[in-house]
């Protein structure tokens, strides 16, 4: 059995979604304690919940202690993952992108294609965006050998939710191939979504892609940024993503969703000095990336490496997960992250 201390690092609900994540791909049963310790509403929250379920359902899993508030649980999956069509909702705003990368590491392994439609909320403070999970980290895992594909059907936007997206995976072929991501290169292009819902009228995304290439331009760069104007959406809202392409394959996103005392404009200068401040640290990933990837490079056959902008709590635990949970070894040097990966593959 696997025994995680949820109050361990960050003490927040990565540790419940990655240590169940984890547990449902190797078939092993895991006995988590102290759920989300740290966090001012301590316990299992509606969203994490649901991704326990989800990976209940696709390995056919037990689960007790599966309650909103619980502070601890044990996770037994039933057997293999099992590849197929799934639906989920969550019921509220909570991140439709947090729970697809959850499945997103036994998918990867299943006995088939697997395909999932999920409702909730694509853009959100303190969650990866539907648009980075698409162009930023979807693109990346490609590399490695991982072919997942995201489809956004409806945005949705704190705090009615009700966005949709379908996401799609193919099982790996053999084993995961590991990254070496050493150097940035120079900047080739940047491209970019600015979307909006139901604020047409006041030119919201014409607004943030005007002020964003202002900002960039004052710093030597310009972007190609699409502009839609939603209608499906069940409220108003907005979201504003980049993405720059670099001569040595190095992708670098940033991203910001709106709010009601947001203005297009502070959303576009924060997107862009955001990217040109990433750009500027010569890292190799964004500051999502950089704990994103750690679970595929610990499952990869051989050594990753890639530069990250900086230490973050985010990466320090999701290092601790995979040394504590896989057995990777792992180490930072300076802001160098190496991952000796376990070459893991289905037996």
């Amino acid at each position: 059995m696997i025994h995680i201390d949820g109050s361990q690092k960050s003490g927040s609900g990565t540790i419940v979604r990655f240590a169940v994540g984890l547990a449902a791909l190797l078939g092993e049963e895991l006995y988590l304690t102290n759920i989300r310790a740290k966090r001012e509403k301590p316990g299992l929250r509606p969203q994490h919940l649901k991704s326990i379920q989800a990976l209940q359902q696709i390995c056919r899993g037990t689960l007790s202690g599966g309650e909103i508030g619980s502070n601890e649980i044990r996770f037994k999956p039933g057997g293999e993952v099992k590849g197929g069509y799934y639906e989920w909702d969550i019921g509220t705003a909570g991140s439709t992108t947090l729970l697809a990368m959850t499945l997103l590491p036994a998918a990867c392994f299943s006995t088939g294609a697997m395909s999932f439609k999920i409702s909730g909320g694509l853009f959100q403070d303190f969650a990866p965006s539907a648009y980075h999970v698409q162009y930023v980290f979807f693109s990346v895992l490609n590399k490695m050998g991982i072919n997942a594909k995201l489809s956004i059907i409806r945005p949705g936007y704190v705090p009615r939710g009700g966005g949709v997206i379908e996401v799609t995976v193919e099982p790996v072929i053999g084993k995961i191939k590991p990254i070496r991501l050493l150097s940035r290169g120079d900047v080739v292009r940047i491209e970019g979504v600015a979307l909006s819902s139901h604020l047409k009228e006041r030119r919201v995304s014409e607004r943030m892609v005007k002020k964003c290439n202002e900002v960039l331009k004052s710093n030597g760069y310009r972007a190609q940024i699409e502009v839609i104007y939603d209608t499906l959406a069940l409220q108003r809202g907005a979201a504003l993503t980049l993405y720059a392409k670099t001569s040595s394959g190095v992708i670098i996103g940033a991203d910001r969703a709106g709010e009601p005392r947001r203005t297009s404009e502070d959303i576009a200068r924060y997107v862009a000095r955001n990217l040109v401040e990433a750009l500027a640290t010569g890292a190799t990933v964004d500051q999502h990336l950089a704990d994103q990837l750690i679970f595929y490079a610990a499952l990869a056959d051989g050594v990753s490496e890639y530069r990250i902008p900086r230490l973050t709590e985010h990466v320090e635990t999701n290092l601790w997960l995979v040394e504590t949970i896989l057995g990777a070894k792992t180490e930072v040097n300076q802001n160098l992250v190496r991952i000796q990966g376990i070459g893991y593959y289905n037996r």
